[in-house]
């Protein structure tokens, strides 16, 4: 072999290392980041059941305006989740926690309290047995 085609073999071995050390190493944005802000107030048309529950307990509460994220049912965002008793769940561990499972849906609310301040909090509402519940609440994790 000559030494000119060592040469560039040995270039692009270190250009191909180069590059997909940068591909490891980027930051990849969570899948939480791809949902917008909504705002609940008394004008707001709930799209599902979740949503009448949220406009309904802000408005009996008088916090409005309230602002949503509804991630549904997004399995990548709800292994973000980690909760009071459920970290980085899956399906298989929701129907665990939850026997007779027929439906969840992952929320992050995020309204001011009486004393001015803003409170996030990401809410795990479950369907069993036909009745909708929280199941867990806490935070999404980066």
């Amino acid at each position: 072999m000559r030494k000119g085609a060592a040469r560039l073999i040995q270039a692009c071995l270190v250009l191909g290392l180069v590059i997909l050390g940068c591909f490891s190493s980027c930051e990849r944005t969570p899948p939480s980041e791809a949902y917008q802000w909504m705002t609940i107030d008394e004008n707001y048309n709930p799209q599902n059941f979740v949503e009448q529950f949220i406009k309904a307990d802000s408005e009996e509460k008088n916090i409005f305006p309230v602002y949503i994220k509804n991630y549904d049912q997004d399995r990548d965002v709800l292994r973000q989740f980690r909760g009071s008793s459920l970290a980085r769940p899956n399906e298989a561990a929701l129907k665990m926690a939850f026997p007779g499972l027929e439906e969840w849906m992952l929320v992050d609310l995020k309204y001011g309290n009486e004393r001015g301040q803003e409170v996030l909090r990401t809410i795990l509402y479950v369907r069993v047995e036909g009745k909708w519940k929280v199941g867990d609440s806490g935070r999404l994790l980066k």
